[in-house]
């Protein structure tokens, strides 16, 4: 009888150690595991346009080393809040994120009244992408390349008598901050898209415009346009030969677009850091860093950390700028 017992009490101890270990190894093995399925990326601009393109070039190279497909989510709308907003509700699991920008994750906030979600709260930064760097252009054969001198002097002269075409909001806030910087006194118009305001400054209409290097370079390769300066700190091989608007006199002169992304607040510190780590080796890549260059990229490598703070302080530069131009969206 007592064999039986002790026989019955092993057998019961047994079913308990392997009940346990089921209950304790599936959750380590998800944790060990990551990513064990498709992970969802939303960029909330429209198919097509700048920043899905840079997401299907970094993110399909990003799925390989993965081992799992990266799928791109395009949740367009409202400069970019409609699917920030959608990622800010999604669950923190590692597995839903953010294809942001210096709109959507900085300047959003101070230019519509309710983005719908909190940049600040709701997410964390995983990578930087890349830098999109502005280029004030002209067609006017009186100021040639290179000229930033020249165009403050002549609007210096003429107050608010240069127009300068600006087809998009970054656009709006790079010419608010070099008028400050430059107190070059210049007129600001209005386009609902970059192309209009590309073709009015080649056909005279206007003699300037700010615009993406993107956009602006078959013009400037061409000869139609001719690049006054760029808008980061420092020139960019994006296009070689064009000195920046602070190495032409305005000194620390810095107003660019980027892109990054970012993780739902509650995504775990191990999987951000991983993922971070993993976009690091896809940029470095000498392949990557050519075709991100060549649809107008600057790549640039930017751990977590470092890019909350970046961020942060992205945050105070343009919601100061928008705030002094008084720069709104309803």
């Amino acid at each position: 009888m007592k064999a039986v017992l002790a026989t019955g009490r092993r057998a019961a101890m047994a079913a308990m150690l392997g009940a346990a270990a089921l209950c304790v190894l599936p959750g380590a093995a998800a944790a060990q595991a990551w990513p064990d399925k498709p992970i969802r990326v939303i960029v909330p601009y429209a198919a097509g346009q700048g920043a899905d393109l840079l997401a299907r070039l970094v993110f399909q190279e990003l799925g390989k080393r993965l081992n799992q497909p990266i799928v791109i989510e395009n949740r367009a709308g409202a400069g970019g809040n409609i699917g920030s907003a959608a990622a800010a509700r999604a669950p923190g699991d590692g597995y839903t994120f953010l294809f942001g920008t210096n709109a959507t994750n900085a300047a959003n906030e101070f230019l519509y009244a309710n983005p719908g979600y909190d940049a600040a709260a709701d997410f964390s930064g995983v990578a930087m992408i890349g830098l999109l760097p502005m280029v004030i252009c002209t067609s006017d054969t009186d100021l040639p390349a290179n000229s930033v001198p020249a165009l403050i002097d002549r609007a210096r002269a003429r107050p608010n008598a240069l127009n300068v075409g600006l087809p998009s909001t970054t656009a709006q806030v790079v010419f608010a901050e070099f008028v400050k910087s430059a107190q070059a006194p210049l007129f600001a118009v209005k386009y609902k898209a970059s192309g209009q305001s590309l073709t009015d400054t080649m056909g005279g209409q206007i003699p300037l415009v700010i615009d993406t290097v993107t956009a602006a370079r078959p013009y400037l390769a061409s000869g139609k346009l001719r690049a006054v300066g760029i808008t980061s700190l420092k020139s960019s091989d994006m296009l070689p030969g064009v000195k920046s608007v602070a190495e032409q006199g305005v000194p620390g002169f810095d107003v660019v677009a980027w892109d990054a992304l970012f993780a739902p607040r509650g995504t775990p510190p191990k999987i951000v850091d991983e993922l971070g780590e993993h976009i690091r080796h896809v940029l470095e890549q000498p392949e990557m860093r050519r075709k991100m260059l060549d649809i107008g990229v600057e790549p640039l490598v930017m751990p977590p950390a470092q890019l909350d703070a970046f961020v942060k302080d992205e945050r105070q530069k343009w919601g100061a700028i928008i705030k002094a131009a008084g720069i709104r969206i309803e």
